[in-house]
């Protein structure tokens, strides 16, 4: 069950007096910030608005919806960083969840006794606080388990899509990852950066599965966007208008890059990057997009559609360079 540090978020709003709250996070949260928002309005009698549209992480704060609401602080929920705050108005709340660990992995533990040694925990914001006990178990039967430092905005065992500084720090010292919990996008970038066994321990079935076939069909993916681009004549690059993927210099860069190589190149500027608005645009053959790396591997664009390691990889073929190992990077920005 989800747990939202509504304690944390009363706190704040006794010590800074808002007029009016907004309240965002991932779509499964909606139905919880909804209780959430009933509870600040019964107990302060001040508005609290719950804004539906998507929430991807802390690069996705939608703080021009709350600036449109009039709203004097905007919570952001369920996205644990390393910082509390984002500037005066974004505070983070922490949105855990208590599901055990316990079954799946010692099922794992057991089963794969004698095959890996030294292993890493990784998660996501829901299970942080599931990585001491989890290692804990697993000690218990043996294995060596190795706890990867944060950096920047991660905690220590937490990774983003698109940033993996805890799996990447390791990587010498482990023979494979755990991820603890239910999520293919983000166990999958972990199997992409690193290249070592990979799997999602699945506390709610209570299985585990290996996710480096899964993710090789996502790298595969990729390449073929990229081969794809080689002969496009007009590019466009796109640059995400969401406050935290706003990449502006590194889309100037690319471009002078493309330009240098005989491309021509069109800036396009906006805030949902998705197929059907990709086909307004006429006369691009392909898109390279600075706003969320995970953009062009998860979705399907009729036109390739590079992130930022992989129009650095185009880059490369058109100067006659290899491109090996263009994903095995701790941040695909």
């Amino acid at each position: 069950m989800i747990k939202i540090d509504e304690a944390r978020i009363f706190q704040v709003i006794e010590e800074r007096k808002p007029r009016s709250v907004a309240l965002n996070g991932a779509e499964a949260l909606i139905p919880r910030l909804q209780d959430v928002s009933d509870h600040i309005h019964e107990r302060f009698g001040i508005e609290a608005y719950v804004i539906g549209d998507p929430c991807w992480g802390s690069c996705d704060l939608n703080t021009h919806a709350a600036d449109m609401l009039g709203a004097d602080l905007l919570f952001n929920i369920g996205h644990t960083v390393a910082m509390e705050t984002f500037g005066e108005k974004v505070v983070m709340i922490n949105a855990y969840d208590d599901v055990s660990f316990e079954k799946v992995a010692s099922k794992f533990a057991q089963e794969m006794q004698g095959k890996y040694k030294a292993v890493s925990l990784v998660t996501d914001s829901q299970h942080l606080e599931e990585v001491e006990k989890t290692k804990t178990l697993l000690e218990g039967y043996g294995y060596t388990v190795i706890i990867g430092r944060g950096k920047g905005q991660l905690r220590d065992a937490q990774v983003f899509g698109c940033e993996f500084y805890p799996a990447w720090s390791v990587q010498r010292q482990v023979d494979c990852y755990l991820f603890l919990g239910q999520s293919q996008f983000h166990s999958a970038s972990v199997a992409m950066s690193t290249e070592k066994p990979t799997f999602m321990l699945d506390p709610y079935f209570e299985e585990y599965t290996q996710v480096n076939e899964f993710a090789q069909g996502l790298q595969k993916r990729a390449i073929l966007s990229i081969y794809k681009a080689l002969d496009a004549e007009r590019i466009g690059i796109i640059i995400g208008l969401k406050e935290g993927q706003f990449a502006h210099v590194r889309a100037l860069e690319l471009k002078k890059e493309l330009v240098k190589l005989g491309k021509k190149v069109q800036l396009i500027a906006i805030t949902e990057i998705t197929n059907d608005r990709m086909q307004i645009f006429k006369g691009i053959d392909a898109f390279v997009q600075v706003a969320c790396p995970r953009l062009a591997t998860d979705n399907h664009f009729q036109k390739p559609m590079l992130s930022v390691p992989q129009a650095q990889a185009l880059i490369k073929l058109l100067k006659k360079e290899p491109i090996d190992d263009f994903l095995k990077l701790q941040h695909w920005l």
